[in-house]
């Protein structure tokens, strides 16, 4: 792919990094990419670190149910240190650690935003697939975006803020756990073990439930204190009745079993994302009189409450971190990721100081 298309025509004045580019459908690889400048209200980050999301591996492979802007640089799970600050922020100076949300663009005037739900503003653009992301050295960010990191939170734990906050936001916000509760968590991949951790927050006994080829994740789980088991569990456990069951494998089969397992008057989750469609009968949802939420991303307070519950060392992820990797081995990551060989990569950039050739 000519390089071009990331901004870089010959001789500049700005320095080269290298970044993970998915330049189209299906394709992604390491390139040459222009450090980015801030503008009004931005800073620049360096990036200290970077987790590898199940999305990312999607877009890779060309699986993903959303829109994408070609080309973009992957990643929006990342921490970092303030390099620059534009002169209207006044929140961030240089030397600043943080993390950052991923809501890049947002529409102010939104009736979302205004509600303070900007993470459900339907002209919202991501990092990572509507704007560039930060698997690369330096990435611009709005300082909206930011959060301080409490001391003791390190740059590598931080990258895991961003899904944690998916977690909180489907388990606490918007699922109904109660202390007692028994809870069954399908798919335990990042986002379905780190629900689980959140539902055990609140009180609940929780099961994780995987397939024969998530052995390795479930091991995971497992270190973690949770019962887990494989297969389909409502023919095994008819009597189970989970208190609420969060689907956070997306597939259509999930969704089925969730609402086969779940106690009349019960609830249900779902966080993960699907492009098939659904396929089965909803009658068990009007029969059990169920409640169904979908629950996607994550806002300003379910930040500051992550971060606090990762400060008090109540929110533990050093488990979930399978291989933290530099950036060149990013398809190795890619790839562990996607054959279920570990929960979470961390890919740790080096910043570039040779100029664009």
């Amino acid at each position: 792919m000519p390089l071009e298309y990331l901004g870089i025509r010959g001789p500049s004045q700005f320095m080269n990094q290298l970044a993970v580019v998915n330049y189209s459908h299906g394709r992604v690889r390491l390139m040459a990419a222009k450090r980015p400048v801030p503008k009004a209200d931005e800073v620049l980050l360096r990036v200290g670190a970077v987790a590898v999301c199940g999305s990312e591996v999607h877009q890779w492979r060309g699986t993903h149910s959303w829109p994408v802007r070609y080309p973009v640089i992957l990643g929006h799970e990342f921490a970092g240190t303030v390099v620059e600050a534009s002169p209207g922020v006044r929140d961030f100076v240089a030397g600043d650690r943080v993390t950052c949300e991923t809501a890049a663009v947002i529409d102010p005037h939104s009736p979302m935003t205004r509600r303070g739900w900007y993470h459900l503003d339907p002209s919202r653009k991501g990092f990572g697939y509507g704007v560039d992301g930060a698997m690369t050295s330096f990435v611009s960010a709005p300082a909206r975006c930011l959060h301080a990191l409490p001391p003791g939170v390190t740059l590598t734990q931080a990258a895991l803020a961003e899904p944690c906050c998916v977690a909180y936001n489907a388990v606490v916000h918007n699922g109904d756990v109660k202390p007692g509760d028994r809870v069954v968590v399908l798919g335990p991949g990042p986002i379905g073990l780190l629900c689980a951790l959140m539902a055990r927050l609140e009180g609940a006994e929780v099961l994780v439930v995987g397939l024969e080829q998530d052995r390795a994740r479930l091991a995971v789980a497992e270190a973690c204190g949770f019962r887990t088991t494989t297969g389909d569990p409502s023919g095994r456990m008819p009597a189970l009745e989970a208190d609420g069951v969060v689907d956070a494998a997306g597939v259509s089969e999930s969704l089925r079993v969730a609402l086969h397992i779940v106690r009349p008057a019960g609830w249900i989750t779902k966080v993960g994302w699907g492009r098939e469609p659904f396929g089965h009968s909803l009658d068990p949802l009007v029969q059990k009189n169920v409640t169904l939420r979908g629950s996607f991303s994550h806002y300003y307070p379910v930040w500051q409450a992550v971060l606090r519950l990762m400060a008090a060392g109540q929110l533990d992820v050093d488990p979930l971190v399978g291989g933290v990797m530099p950036l060149d081995k990013w398809e190795e990551a890619f790839e562990a990721m996607h054959a279920g060989q570990l929960v979470k990569a961390v890919l740790i950039p080096e910043a570039s100081e040779e100029p664009c050739n």
